[in-house]
């Protein structure tokens, strides 16, 4: 329990006290103090000076009085704060040897939230036409947090990704492929998700505003698409599976796995729709419009002001919101499922096996991944659709937090990164749109992400061989990726920098890295294998006991980030920890010393200190590696 254990104490003595005055309902908290209040404060004083007519610092002053009559082990003292806050100051002797035993431990970290339910998260969900940009990247590592924190507080976690292989933006490339000339292999030797991306669709959709005759043949497109049996659909599976293809290499190289694929073509013509259209009707959640403008069509109801949402059109086919539908309700179990199973052809990284639905009768495999709860991991600028389907799936449900849209705003590139990625930013930020070709790939941000790195490392390190550089380039390219996209809250903006994410100082990805690189070579120099067996009275350094400390937090701020679904939290605590290990360091000798017991203590703790965040960035997706 680490330093939760020393909170727990606190919070059952003061109930013990509460109840000693003959009160019961109040709902006070005790929490990791901030500099100045001690090791952990309560507000408690606040909340009973209504009731006792004290100020909250005289009732500070006699609860700190009363709490010595209580039975405690990792408390030294509580003291009342002028402020009124009741302060504790721990037992440090007895907390150091229980929070670094612990952080030796396998299961250092877990915790059980989930107690093995089973939830869905849903993220990637990029359209099969171009390659993913780095805006697309940010979808995809808040899913793969999200979904490794899940999995840490013991969720069944199932993890998919949407193929959205019959809209309108497959249909543009349909267009230029089969009307407009563009060969099917490239001829500048390019990878075909970024020649589908960056020819084929950006160049079909500016010939849209020269040439309108293509707007018949796109509504013409789209419509054959979705029939299963048409050449045009077939045509489009052959293409989008290709890029797909590409697209999850991509991913898995920034370690990235997924669980099953979904196909939107296969839940058009899957049957789902009719069912669930036939609910929402029964359970009167749609209602047919007979006058104004949505005449003759089914609408889900606008809320506050907001307009209705057609869903079936007069001509009687189904919006873009109706292919969603079907599938929330897919993933929460509330359909029976039409699927059959078969694996993918390509084998993810760590042999995880990825399954991929299929209408095809001669597969007989049937797999559940289904939920109790559902997170869908898209953008911002969708908040309205899925507020409509997270309120129907309340409806369905019963549970109005059974589907939670996790939103997030959109990645821009700062005018330096911009312009060394050949876009002509005008000295601006640049909002990215793959319909104009205003994006970066990011194949190419982690290529030039991996060569800066491999050039700084040679410096360095002359002596390494290549395969050492190599692997190093793609371990800090990969974390830097994962952690730029993930240490800022989910509603702002990111301003992706190239530069200032290679950065050594500061909160980047590879100043925690050389952080644990520069303690795995304490550990090479010191030529022994820490043991657990020490002196722990001996750390009395304050640079000492907030390292100990903020290894203790581990647990709760896992805890944190599995219930607010927050991928910032690991991140912070990450860069925390590195901030606190390198005062350590300064401030502190580890080896050399004259005394052995102590050097082995400190050892001890160092690694403590690597153990504990290498747990945490795995929770990041992210590898330290023990040299840089």
């Amino acid at each position: 329990m680490t330093f939760k254990s020393i909170l727990d104490e606190i919070e059952n003595n003061l109930h013990k006290l509460l109840d000693d005055l003959s009160i019961s309902d109040v709902e006070f908290s005790v929490e990791v103090a901030k500099p100045g209040f001690g090791d952990v404060s309560s507000n408690i004083s606040f909340l009973l000076a209504k009731k006792l007519h004290k100020s909250p610092k005289d009732i500070a002053e006699m609860l700190s009085e009363q709490y010595l009559k209580c039975t405690s082990t990792l408390v030294e003292k509580a003291q009342a704060h002028p402020s009124g806050y009741l302060n504790f100051f721990a037992n440090w002797g007895k907390l150091n040897q229980l929070i670094l035993s612990e952080s030796y431990l396998a299961e250092f970290g877990d915790v059980d939230i989930g107690q093995n339910t089973p939830i869905v998260v849903e993220h990637t969900s990029v359209n099969p036409n171009k390659a993913l940009h780095i805006g697309h990247i940010r979808n995809i590592i808040i899913g793969d947090v999200v979904s490794r924190i899940l999995k840490k507080v013991n969720y069944q976690v199932n993890v998919l990704n949407y193929v959205d292989d019959s809209g309108l933006q497959v249909a543009d490339i349909l267009v230029g492929f089969q009307h407009l000339g563009f060969s099917l292999e490239p001829s500048t030797g390019k990878k075909f998700d970024h020649y589908c991306g960056d020819d084929v669709y950006v160049k079909t959709t500016e010939t849209y505003e020269t040439d309108s005759s293509l707007e018949e043949i796109r509504k013409n497109t789209l419509k054959e698409l979705e029939d299963g049996n048409s050449e045009t659909a077939k045509f489009a599976d052959t293409i989008t599976r290709r890029v797909l293809a590409n697209q999850l290499e991509t991913c898995w190289n920034l370690s990235v796995s997924y669980d099953c694929l979904n196909f939107e073509s296969q839940i058009i013509r899957s049957g789902l729709w009719n069912k669930i259209f036939e609910k929402l009707k029964e359970m009167n959640l749609i209602e047919f419009e007979d006058k104004e403008k949505n005449a003759g069509c089914w609408v889900i109801r606008g809320e506050n002001k907001e307009e209705d949402k057609v869903i079936v059109r007069s001509n009687g086919t189904a919006t873009y919101i109706a292919k969603d539908i079907p599938y929330a309700a897919w993933k929460l179990g509330l359909l029976e499922d039409p699927f059959n199973y078969e694996k993918y052809d390509k084998e993810q990284p760590h042999s995880k096996t990825l399954w991929q639905t299929t209408l095809n009768e001669s597969s007989h495999i049937s797999k559940n991944f289904s939920g109790e709860k559902v997170i869908t991991v898209i953008d911002s600028r969708q908040a309205r659709l899925q507020k409509i389907i997270t309120s129907l799936m309340a409806k369905f449900k019963s549970t109005p937090d059974a589907y939670i849209h996790l939103g997030y705003e959109s990645v821009t590139l700062s005018s330096e990164t911009a312009k060394t990625l050949g876009l002509n930013a005008d000295g601006k930020q640049t909002q990215m749109s793959g319909r104009k070709g205003l994006y970066v790939n990011a194949d190419s941000v982690y290529d030039i992400l991996k060569e800066k790195v491999k050039e700084e490392t040679c410096k360095r390190h002359p002596e390494m061989t290549f395969s050492e550089i190599e692997k190093i380039a793609h371990h800090v390219s990969v974390g830097t990726l994962r952690y730029e996209m993930i240490k800022q809250d989910l509603d702002k903006i990111i301003t992706f920098d190239l530069t200032k994410s290679l950065s050594l100082e500061g909160d980047t990805a590879p100043y925690i890295q050389y952080t644990h690189a520069r303690a795995s070579r304490i550990l090479e120099k010191s030529n022994r294998v820490p043991s657990i067996v020490v002196d722990f009275s001996l750390f009395t350094e304050e640079s000492e006991i907030n390292l100990i400390k903020t290894i203790g937090l581990f647990d709760l701020k896992v805890r944190d980030a599995a219930n607010n679904l927050s991928p910032k939290v690991i991140a912070r605590y990450c860069h925390d920890l590195a901030v606190a290990f390198n005062s350590f360091y300064e401030h502190v000798k580890v080896l050399e010393l004259d005394n052995k017991e102590l050097e082995n203590s400190r050892l001890c703790l160092v690694n403590s200190f690597k153990i504990t965040l290498e747990k945490a960035l795995e929770l990041l997706g992210i590898i330290a590696p023990d040299r840089m």
